[in-house]
């Protein structure tokens, strides 16, 4: 009925089967060449998993010359300073600290410079009294204490004046932004000399806002 193949028969393939799975390794081949986001060996051996580990792995080294390296860096840190501080005197915003950012704070810094203020002078006027408290016909006198006294009230009601008034423009230009602390911003920098503000004067005394 049945015959049993010979052992030497088993060895033998059928030559369409031979031929369909050379067919299909051909394709297998022409399709992992064709695979996106691989390249082709460029003339030297792909290398073991365990080796690209490896290196992968090793430890960030430091550049050879670390007096060079750091004496660059400082070179950028300084620059980069240098840049934000031109950037926040010219009144650029990404350059400003967050106590100077935003529209309400903008309007009390021009409203500040926009008038002039005894608060702006009394470093020269302290200047008078320490000159004045070490003169032999003041010595001992009363006179500057009063003196003294005197600027410190003018100082404190000027800065009050200047704080409620900000405030109050704030709140009608801009209502429903924050103005805390508006009014110790603005005494501040109306304390300041002109030429020491940061950032810089956009207007000039006189100025209408």
């Amino acid at each position: 009925m049945f015959k049993r193949r010979p052992p030497s028969a088993q060895g033998v393939l059928d030559p369409k089967a031979a031929g369909q799975d050379g067919d299909a390794g051909q394709a297998a081949d022409a399709a992992e060449s064709a695979r996106p986001g691989q390249t082709a060996a460029k003339g030297r051996p792909t290398p073991k998993r365990s080796e690209a580990e490896s290196r992968r792995r090793q430890p960030y080294s430091a550049p050879a010359d670390r007096k060079a390296a750091s004496v660059q860096a400082r070179d950028r840190s300084k620059t980069e300073r240098q840049r934000r501080m031109l950037a926040m005197k010219r009144g650029e915003e990404w350059a400003m600290p967050a106590k100077d950012k935003g529209p309400v704070r903008a309007l009390a810094r021009d409203f500040v410079d926009s008038r002039r203020s005894f608060a702006e002078y009394y470093l020269y006027g302290f200047v008078v009294l320490i000159v004045l408290a070490y003169l032999p016909i003041f010595k001992g006198s009363i006179v500057v204490f009063y003196l003294l006294f005197s600027v410190v009230v003018i100082l404190i009601a000027e800065s009050w004046l200047v704080g409620r008034k900000v405030l109050r423009l704030a709140q009608e230009r801009y209502p429903g932004e924050s103005t805390r602390g508006l009014r110790m911003y603005a005494a501040i920098r109306s304390s300041q000399m002109r030429r020491l503000r940061m950032p810089a004067p956009r207007r000039k005394p006189g100025d209408k806002l």
